[in-house]
């Protein structure tokens, strides 16, 4: 994944958070916090590791699909944008 490494600060800053919340849950589960809670927890880190997925998979498409230089049988940008647009949705 040698194109992740102009945002390797970026994904890094979110592995970090989402690490943040998993320790979180962890000490609610720990402390038997109410079931609400735990429930929304687990919800905001499914967001947070579905927004990384996003993120990989969209600089993905970008670099190996679309780049002309790279790929020139590859995707056109239009194709590739809507793409990456179902993408974000899918995994919001």
């Amino acid at each position: 994944m040698t194109h992740t490494i102009k945002e390797k600060k970026k994904l890094l800053a979110r592995v970090g958070r989402i690490r943040g919340q998993v320790e979180a849950l962890e000490r609610a589960l720990a402390e038997e916090t109410e079931c609400g809670r735990i429930m929304h927890m687990i919800a905001g880190i499914r967001g947070g590791v579905a927004g990384l997925m996003a993120e990989v998979v969209e600089d993905h498409v970008r670099t190996h699909l679309v780049e002309p230089r790279k790929n020139p049988g590859g995707l056109n940008a239009d194709a590739a944008e809507e793409l990456i647009d179902v993408i974000h949705t899918y995994l919001r």
